[in-house]
């Protein structure tokens, strides 16, 4: 099936992109509920994750229910981003305001399409206002476990993707960039087309304009969500996700100038965090003692090269933006 958007200049003038954190959480949780081998791009972080989502239980939670690994999923989940890049925690209070009419709506399409919902599900349609803030703290525990630790990077691909399609725009217009957004996208002028959609798509039951959302984890997917009064949203996979899980420099002529100012001991921690992991793994890594790598990641920390999140008991330390730019620096400039 072919769905067809039509566009009015008032529509055309009203596209935008936002880069939403509640679209990364939507699409890498389906991806992580998918065969492994669905996403050979992913899987050194899909290795990594799906151990402690299991452990947290989260790989049979409210997320397992309301997100099957195909078809359908609610759209409360996803509402109309805030601005360009709005915080979880601001899209996490928006989800939470929907109204309950619509929750139970998208819930019934989810019985639709998916089936029978299970015990938790029924209790949010009957009961959505006690039930959702449950469901916003295990997101927030998803984002923790999953997202955070590699946020800066993941967060790097989106930013660099709407910077490249916005200079688009600028040198070529709108058209040019919807045309370039997938495979399954083209524009007439007129009207966006969207090949391989299960149901038809009208401006008449849609929000004015269009939200693009790039996603680092949407695969060859295009999940969209048309919700009026609210605009459709299309998330896209991001240009550079290919390359989202590269290693970075790891060898000691890589990083000799960065050893020299922050030291060797700091500049290895930095190179080992090419994966986020906990004190005691460092510390197995690299030789050092724990105490060691502790007192050296809170230096780090305070100078904003390291974040830390929790996950379970455990905290997992995780490499900026920052400290990204300083290693990639030190390699380039030799």
């Amino acid at each position: 099936m072919v769905a067809e958007l039509a566009f009015s200049t008032g529509d055309l003038a009203q596209v935008r992109f936002s880069v939403s954190p509640m679209w990364q959480v939507v699409t890498s949780f389906r991806l992580l509920s998918q065969h492994a081998c669905a996403s050979p791009v992913h899987r050194p972080w899909i290795e990594q994750v799906r151990p402690r989502l299991a452990a947290a239980g989260l790989d049979r939670g409210w997320l397992a229910d309301l997100i099957p690994p195909t078809g359908f999923f609610p759209h409360f989940l996803n509402p109309a981003p805030a601005g360009a890049a709005p915080g979880l925690v601001t899209e996490l209070a928006a989800m939470q305001d929907t109204p309950a009419d619509r929750i139970r709506r998208d819930l019934d399409h989810l019985h639709y399409h998916q089936g029978p919902l299970g015990p938790r599900l029924r209790s949010l349609h009957h009961d959505p206002g006690t039930r959702l803030p449950r469901l916003a703290q295990e997101i927030h525990t998803y984002w923790e476990l999953a997202i955070a630790p590699y946020w800066a990077r993941v967060r790097a691909v989106l930013d660099t993707d709407v910077f490249h399609r916005a200079r688009q725009i600028a040198e070529h217009g709108a058209g040019h960039v919807l045309n370039d957004l997938h495979t399954a996208v083209t524009w007439d002028g007129n009207a966006l087309h969207l090949t391989r959609r299960s149901r038809p798509l009208s401006r008449s039951a849609a929000g004015p304009g269009l939200l693009l959302i790039p996603s680092a984890f949407a695969g060859q997917r295009l999940p969209t969500r048309v919700s009026p009064p609210e605009p459709p949203q299309l998330a896209y996979p991001a240009r550079g996700t290919g390359t989202l899980w590269a290693p970075g420099p790891t060898t000691d002529t890589d990083t000799d100038a960065l050893a020299g100012v922050l030291g060797r001991s700091r500049t290895r921690l930095l190179t080992e965090l090419d994966t986020p992991a906990s004190t005691t793994q460092l510390a197995h890594r690299t030789g050092l003692s724990p105490a060691g790598v502790s007192q050296n990641l809170s230096a780090l920390r305070n100078a904003g090269l390291v974040s830390a999140h929790r996950a379970g008991r455990s905290v997992l330390y995780a490499r900026t933006a920052a400290a990204d730019t300083l290693l990639e620096a030190t390699s380039t400039t030799r």
